[in-house]
């Protein structure tokens, strides 16, 4: 059963009762909470996903609840626990939901070494698999958030969850963070899109979600195998511009922007060299998603890479 097959009502009592079991990409998260701002905006923004039971069997299990002492009533604030470990400080109650999606990035980049994991936007077209590593700031999610509103897939925008056996990329297609004047962006370039509530004041700013596609959702169990590592770079008023780069370059930058590549040794070293290898490395400058569009649809594409799981 998807979350949308569910009534906002029985979500809500799942959530605050016995919690409820979502199909993330690769993951199953056990979620429980009793705040409403997370019910109802998990039941927009993941409507697509599996709720079915697991009988107990989960990768994550998360509770976002309020502190029970003054700070439940005076300046609410929200808790954010994995298996009963609160990993991280209360934040104001408002942003609760924004909290689940930073901290289940938390949790995956933190027990997930079955994979390379690395910082970066995945997209896919036509079998052809861009990777995005860039630092916060980059303008990768406002990137990826205006190709996957023009035909192409969303593997990620987060996390890069690389098989070292094979180099291909599990999807894990989640809400699309947006930031601060990205956010009017977005809303202009894709009105139709599905926006989860406007937080103000959080670590990072004003922040939004965007909805994942359903049809990347529908396509979370098909890997890929990237073709190209573009490293993008918002500039205002800057033209679109893609420059091949270094992959010794590359390869440093890529390994800076990885949550594990020194867990894994020379599993990573390897993992990530062969990655490099096997792609074409660029720089990417722009400043109208137009432009953007443009570029990559202009891209040759291969057909060749992906995969079901």
């Amino acid at each position: 059963m998807n979350v949308a097959l569910e009534s906002a009502d029985s979500l809500k009592k799942r959530l605050s009762g016995s919690g409820c079991y979502l199909s993330i990409g690769p993951f199953v998260v056990h979620l429980n909470t009793s705040i409403p701002s997370v019910s109802e905006t998990l039941g927009l923004l993941y409507s697509e996903i599996s709720s079915d039971p697991k009988e107990g069997v989960a990768d994550f299990h998360i509770a976002l609840e309020r502190p029970s002492n003054h700070r439940r009533w005076l300046h609410p604030q929200v808790n954010f626990s994995l298996d009963g470990h609160v990993p991280f400080k209360p934040l104001p109650l408002e942003q609760a939901f924004p909290l689940f999606e930073w901290g289940l990035n938390w949790c995956v980049g933190s027990y997930a070494h079955q994979y390379l994991i690395v910082h970066a936007a995945v997209i896919e077209k036509n079998g052809s698999v861009a990777l995005f590593p860039a630092p916060p700031g980059s303008g990768k999610s406002t990137l990826c958030a205006g190709l996957v509103n023009r035909g192409w897939r969303l593997l990620s925008d987060e996390l890069a969850l690389i098989s070292p056996k094979d180099l291909r990329v599990t999807p894990i297609p989640r809400p699309v963070s947006l930031k601060n004047e990205s956010i009017e962006v977005m809303h202009k370039f894709a009105p139709d899109a599905v926006f989860g509530p406007i937080v103000h004041d959080t670590s990072k700013g004003t922040v939004t979600h965007m909805k994942a596609p359903d049809e990347s959702v529908e396509k979370q169990h098909i890997l890929a195998r990237p073709e190209w590592i573009i490293f993008p770079k918002y500039e205002a008023a800057a033209p679109a511009k893609l420059v091949q780069r270094s992959k010794n370059y590359s390869f440093m930058e890529i390994a800076e922007q990885s949550f594990n590549y020194n867990i894994l040794g020379l599993r990573g070293f390897d993992t990530l060299q062969r990655l490099v290898d096997d792609c074409s490395c660029y720089d990417f400058s722009y400043g109208r998603l137009e432009d953007a569009v443009e570029v990559f649809d202009s891209l040759p594409v291969s057909n060749k890479q992906v995969v079901s799981s």
